[in-house]
């Protein structure tokens, strides 16, 4: 079945409203980290079915598509009650894979709570192995990157984590007699 290649696509893609509720929020008192990731991957599933990647994808045609990598960052707290939006950039797309970009913000103060940075993998469900998109979702999806990429690209794409090494005349901070 092919589907029709959409005319527009919203850049960056705004997904429907969402409200954070009370069983997500842990003892300190605002969202707990698993349940940013349950917004990103509600809004995943929101934009990338606009290209054709939804439920329907999976049951006529056999196929979906994978998280294989992300990347999070926690920028504010998001508390009980809280409506939120989350933004998706397709930064990029080959044949089998999709890089993309989310932040969850604050649906009336527009405030970044987190971003997300994912690349996620074409699969066959039949063999359950990485296979080519078709050729009417690669259409899609090259719709929708060339409407993304009038967007600047996010300054945390590819951030890589760690600690930076401590130079030489640095020394490691003493706590209660113990190094740290």
């Amino acid at each position: 079945m092919e589907m029709r290649v959409p005319v527009f696509f919203f850049a960056p893609f705004v997904s429907s409203t969402m409200r954070v509720i009370p069983a997500w929020i842990d003892y300190n008192g605002h969202m707990n980290m698993a349940y940013y990731h349950v917004l990103f991957d509600r809004a995943v599933e929101e934009g990338f079915g606009l290209v054709g990647l939804g439920h329907e994808y999976l049951e006529e045609r056999k196929a979906s598509f994978f998280a294989a990598e992300i990347h999070t960052t926690y920028k504010r707290e998001l508390k009980v009650h809280d409506d939120v939006r989350v933004t998706l950039q397709l930064v990029d797309f080959d044949e089998k894979r999709i890089h993309y970009y989310l932040e969850i913000r604050h649906a009336a103060e527009g405030w970044v709570a987190a971003t997300m940075e994912g690349l996620s993998l074409h699969m066959d469900m039949e063999t359950r192995k990485v296979s080519p998109f078709p050729d009417d979702i690669a259409a899609n999806l090259a719709v929708m990157k060339a409407a993304h990429a009038r967007l600047a690209r996010p300054a945390a794409l590819g951030r890589v984590i760690g600690i930076p090494a401590r130079s030489a005349n640095q020394q490691p901070m003493l706590v209660s007699g113990t190094r740290h």
